[in-house]
């Protein structure tokens, strides 16, 4: 009996949040959700921090002026948790779409935020959580890490083994090699914007990125999904106080892309500052094609010279101790004096 590969159309997120409003940006998640939900696609895809959008102002100033401007406290406020109303409409939606949703956002749990991934099930059921291993550069100032259990790659019924990652964790050699050793099959690298600090940080532009998606394609022989997120003019002007603020951080700057495992691009990109979704039809059958040149996990590996050493284990940020239970006692061991002796 010969494998049946799964087949099925995907939507790659191009667009902007509305910046720093929590229930604004979770309708305009579910409007997207239901157009790629009716234009046929079995999976959508969306940026980084998508919800309530990337803190921009910590790249834009220092700590204090972000605090004093009022976006450390909002950004807090506006991030969303897994146990909240806001969550809850996002599942209700993804249920009625029938649709699986990876989304991206700042995830508020307790008193920290983290940059996740949560992957929802057409039944509108979590498949998985995911947050950012290691956050790049200032993000530590915002944000929390995530531990060895957020690499990992799930099945979900119909579309293949699924995973996901967001931004810089696409230039971490290591961590992708934990991914590919799980076989993945689609993988969505998120990605908020590419228009800080042009032109003199080439590195943040979007051809190194995009070539790094690309190359994760190749490299893992799975299909890319890479959304990628707009800088709006309404976020500059609610994030520029001065020129030179908008001279670090430009309009527009997306580059959202769709890459096959041979590295070929399978959607025609959008403008830098134009919204939209992307489409492609994905077949999971040219994932052998790719492999059967280079597995980087299987026949093209040498683990006798390079190995990964990978802990998948969820880490305790507090280990309870608690007492021993008391041995029990054995009566004949004790004698007891009789009423009246010493």
């Amino acid at each position: 009996m010969s494998l049946t590969h799964p087949r099925y159309k995907v939507a790659v997120v191009q667009a902007a949040p509305v910046f720093l409003d929590l229930d604004a940006t979770i309708d305009k998640t579910i409007a997207l959700i239901r157009e790629a939900a009716a234009s046929g696609a079995a999976l959508i895809a969306f940026p980084e921090t998508f919800i309530p959008g990337y803190p921009w102002h910590v790249w834009l100033d220092s700590p204090a002026w972000s605090i004093g401007r009022g976006f450390t406290s909002r950004y807090f406020d506006n991030s969303l948790a897994y146990d909240s109303p806001e969550a809850d409409r996002l599942r209700k939606a993804v249920r009625e779409a029938g649709i699986t949703a990876v989304l991206g956002l700042s995830e508020r749990f307790e008193g920290s935020l983290y940059i996740a991934q949560w992957i929802l099930g057409p039944d509108g059921e979590t498949i998985a959580t995911r947050r950012k291993l290691r956050v790049t550069h200032v993000e530590r100032t915002v944000y929390g890490e995530g531990d060895g259990s957020d690499l990992a790659v799930h099945d979900v019924p119909g579309l293949g083994r699924v995973g996901a990652l967001c931004c810089w964790e696409h230039i971490q050699p290591l961590t992708k090699y934990a991914m590919y050793a799980q076989n993945e099959q689609v993988h969505v690298g998120a990605w908020p914007s590419f228009s800080l600090y042009e032109p003199f940080a080439h590195a943040l532009s979007a051809e190194v990125n995009t070539a790094a998606s690309r190359v994760y394609a190749v490299e893992g022989g799975c299909f890319v999904l890479a959304p990628c997120a707009i800088v709006s003019e309404t976020m500059l002007d609610e994030l520029c106080d001065t020129p030179n603020k908008r001279e670090l951080l430009r309009a527009g700057g997306a580059a959202a892309r769709i890459f096959g495992p041979d590295g070929r691009e399978l959607a025609a990109p959008l403008a830098p500052d134009e919204e939209g979704l992307l489409y492609a039809e994905i077949d999971l059958a040219a994932i052998p094609i790719a492999k059967a040149s280079a597995d980087p996990v299987g026949h093209y590996s040498r683990p006798d010279v390079t190995r990964l050493l990978f802990n998948p284990t969820r880490a305790r940020r507090v280990e309870y101790v608690r007492p021993a239970e008391p041995e029990p006692v054995e009566s004949a061991s004790f004698s007891f004096p009789l009423s009246g002796e010493v």
